[in-house]
């Protein structure tokens, strides 16, 4: 049995757009008007699975799906750096920012560590390999990161090297303890493209 999963990044948001850490904000006015033109744009899946965020959730709704939250499936928790930008971050805690980008066991922000996130989306993946049919996750770009670090065995540093755009879909398909990956491609209206193939 091969089992696929196709990611999918949450349409924008204002601390997206602000390079601030997620504080549970909506996904904006140009974000949803894209997640509305690109519904059908993907393959009737078997399940839908959301990262238990607001704009996962309304990305999913303006796409056309109702999911499931999943809480291994959730964004990484960045403590008391919640809702500041990553420059202010920076300024203030220059030392704690280095680590952060630059040791994966590091969370002394009072949230997870990226060891702790590519984990808890394995343990997911894992169960994955057992679904039947195709999985609609609509998560958090560092769940997306998380999951490619795992399928292609990368040392977990590598997170951070991994961008995600927003309303992009990344697939894995694998079976037997291997994935297989196709990159994050744009989700376009389906007369647009071939992306119903996803």
């Amino acid at each position: 049995m091969t089992s696929r999963v196709t990611f999918v990044s949450p349409a924008t948001s204002p601390s997206l757009r602000q390079a601030r850490f997620y504080d549970g904000d909506s996904i904006d006015d140009i974000g949803a008007a894209r997640a509305r033109e690109a519904a059908g744009s993907l393959a009737a899946p078997a399940r839908v699975v959301l990262s238990p965020s607001v704009r996962c959730g309304e990305t999913a709704a303006a796409l056309g799906f109702d999911g499931v939250e999943t809480p291994e499936l959730g964004g990484l928790d960045v403590g008391r750096w919640r809702g500041r930008t990553l420059d202010e971050v920076g300024a203030a805690e220059p030392e704690a920012v280095g680590h952060w980008l630059t040791d994966p066991g590091w969370a002394a922000h009072g949230g997870e560590s990226v060891r702790d996130v590519c984990e808890r989306v394995g343990r997911w993946l894992n169960s994955a390999q057992h679904m039947d049919g195709r999985t609609v996750a609509v998560v958090e770009p560092e769940v997306v990161r998380a999951a490619v670090t795992l399928a292609l065995g990368l040392p977990e540093a590598s997170f951070w090297r991994l961008d995600v755009a927003p309303l992009t879909a990344t697939e894995l398909s694998g079976r037997s303890g291997r994935w297989n990956l196709r990159l994050g491609r744009p989700l376009v209206a389906s007369a647009q493209g071939d992306n119903a193939a996803l």
